[in-house]
């Protein structure tokens, strides 16, 4: 069951990866929005078509010439794409409307939020949500206020849908489901304990339907606690920046004159977050790039600063080029180096002939060549200790085990390496004497097999073969790592595991 849902999660992923999470992100806001004018043409919710369209084309302009200004002036990037996203997030946090006496409020909330972006800044990466910033900044000022129409019964389904593509896509639904569940068992705690004090009766239907349906937590989870450049980078840190937010969007303090409300929570969380992250806006300047297979290539940086890593994590390197295609101008790549090696940082990564617009670019970066990593996240790490464990790399998919197995030796330790062809086995022979038992599986027999490593005979991978080369499957908790498509062909041969962790290449 537990590989059949793996493997079915995979397929989606699959097909999600064809956009980046930025993209992804603004088209689901696009299609909200669109949805949102709909709902008020037939008067399903309370602002008029007008009010709304007026507002995001305010907005636009707002955030988009705010940060034409800043990246003008700072030598930085064109970053269209996220203009465009905090300026939609804004649309469903701010009252809309095309009056006079609001225009100026609207258009200071999106210069505020955008301008966030290069002034709260702290180790190259911004500290707070911009949206939740130019909302906070909006109802301190009193030129207007922080509606979170969004929040409605009618926009629900809507925003569940279009949400769960976004935290499927940014493997996010666990963390804000926390948030969901802390959120609405403390807000059903207030309303009873409210509710007792006044004497009034509860309806249970009713109490549910106002803490979930009739608040923003739903589109504040999916669209804003998400947002990968304000969470920490490992799990359990984000699971405890959901919990502190969602208990406190539950019970809002009053600070006086206004209380904790929805967006200042999220700024809180954003706080605890970057005082947890270990280093962000991480400069990499490239040293050396070498062919490790036809199609696999490794580039090697001497990072400008000292940072820290988990073998078995990611950075994500951001390479702003011309004419970016869906996938954007930014990437997640396994580290394969130790960080014993640090300043050295390397990364590896599959060519293909009809390869991305990043990886054309990627393909003409030179030698002192400075690139930015936005920072370092995940949770494939393995156990401490020597526990019993599987390791299946799907091709480009070897990489964070060769930080793993090159950071420490592990004798309890099988490594299964499935590639196209021998010649595409990356890393084989770096692997041999890490001290875990290596098995090959391609179509043909590598030319030569390093100390500990064997040739699986030309089979493919199925749950028969597997059983046959790991027969104490049962006792050992399975990690694979490769591109979703191969990890879901695999995961119905990891059925008996005692676990099973992925990590997926989405987008790659």
């Amino acid at each position: 069951m537990i590989a059949t849902l793996i493997g079915a999660r995979q397929r989606v992923l699959a097909q999600l990866g064809r956009l980046s999470m930025y993209r992804l992100t603004l088209y689901a806001l696009l299609v909200l929005a669109a949805v949102a004018v709909i709902l008020s043409a037939v008067g399903a919710i309370s602002s008029t078509p007008l009010d709304i369209l007026a507002t995001l084309a305010l907005l636009m302009i707002a955030t988009l010439c705010t940060d034409a200004v800043a990246q003008t002036l700072l030598h930085a990037p064109r970053r269209i794409e996220s203009s465009l996203i905090t300026a939609l997030i804004l649309l469903f946090v701010v009252q809309p409307g095309a009056n006079p006496d609001q225009v100026g409020g609207i258009a200071l909330a999106g210069v505020i939020a955008a301008a966030s972006k290069y002034l709260l800044v702290w180790r190259g990466r911004h500290l707070f949500n911009p949206a939740a910033v130019g909302a906070t900044v909006l109802t301190i000022t009193g030129l207007g206020f922080s509606a979170w129409w969004v929040g409605t019964p009618a926009m629900a389904i809507p925003v569940i849908v279009l949400g769960l593509l976004v935290l499927w896509r940014t493997e996010r639904i666990r963390v804000v489901l926390l948030f969901v569940v802390v959120y609405a068992v403390v807000s059903i705690l207030r309303f009873c304990v409210q509710s007792a004090a006044a004497g009034l009766a509860i309806e249970p239907g009713a109490l549910v339907t106002s803490v979930l349906l009739q608040s923003p937590v739903l589109f504040l989870g999916a669209f804003m606690l998400s947002e990968p450049l304000t969470l920490p980078s490992r799990r359990w840190q984000q699971l405890l920046v959901a919990t502190v937010v969602g208990a406190l969007a539950g019970w809002p303090i009053s600070l006086g004159i206004i209380t904790l409300g929805q967006e200042r929570v999220l700024l809180v969380g954003n706080l605890l977050a970057a005082v947890l992250v270990a280093r962000a806006g991480i400069r990499l300047s490239l040293v050396r790039r070498r062919a490790l297979t036809p199609t696999v290539q490794e580039l090697t940086f001497r990072a400008r600063r000292p940072f820290r890593f988990a073998p078995g994590q990611y950075l994500e390197l951001q390479l702003p080029h011309r004419r970016p295609d869906s996938r954007g101008t930014r990437r997640e790549f396994s580290i394969v180096s130790t960080p014993a090696e640090l300043p050295f940082v390397r990364v590896a990564y599959r060519e293909a002939e009809r390869g991305s617009s990043y990886k054309r670019a990627l393909g003409a970066v030179q030698p002192d060549d400075t690139l930015t990593a936005t920072g370092v996240w995940g949770d494939f790490v393995l156990p401490a200790g020597d526990a019993p464990v599987l390791l299946v790399a799907a091709g480009i998919g070897v990489t964070p085990f060769v930080s793993q197995l090159g950071a420490r030796e592990r004798t309890d330790a099988v490594l299964v390496l499935v590639a196209s062809s021998a010649e595409e086995c990356a890393y084989l022979h770096e692997l041999g004497g890490s001290g875990a038992r290596i098995v090959v599986v391609t179509p043909d027999r590598p030319a030569a097999l390093p100390t500990g490593a064997e040739w699986a005979g030309g089979a493919r991978l199925d749950a028969t073969l597997l059983r046959t080369l790991v027969p104490d499957l049962a006792r050992r908790h399975a990690y694979v790592s490769g591109p979703p498509r191969l990890i879901a062909d695999i995961a119905p041969a990891l059925r008996g595991a005692r676990g099973v962790t992925t990590d997926a290449f989405a987008g790659y």
